[in-house]
């Protein structure tokens, strides 16, 4: 059960980082990195064990690089602008940090 619920809290991380990321744009960027890096430090935390935080950083991942490719319409949720590289760029530096930092 803590794996789902890890996989659905990493699903809901990655969704709302792209919204916030979309939303306001200079502070949404610092916003969801944050929130990214330390809501998957806190899956960790919460039950003790650094799979948890892989589950969850699979799932974000999984999320924020499908939101990078194009729709039906051709629409992009992460716009290939100098925010929308730094947004993944760093995005995937802080999954990686919060994996890394001890329980």
């Amino acid at each position: 059960m803590r794996y789902l619920y890890s996989a659905i809290l990493g699903l809901a991380l990655g969704v709302s980082s792209v919204f916030v990321y979309g939303m306001y744009p200079p502070i949404g960027l610092l916003l969801s990195i944050a929130a990214t890096c330390l809501g998957i430090w806190a899956v960790g935390r919460l039950w003790g064990k650094r799979i948890y935080r892989y589950i969850s950083a699979v799932v974000w991942s999984l999320i924020i690089l499908r939101a990078g490719f194009p729709g039906l319409n051709n629409e992009y949720l992460i716009a290939d602008s100098a925010a929308g590289n730094s947004f993944i760029n760093f995005g995937f530096i802080a999954v990686v940090i919060a994996i890394l930092t001890p329980l």
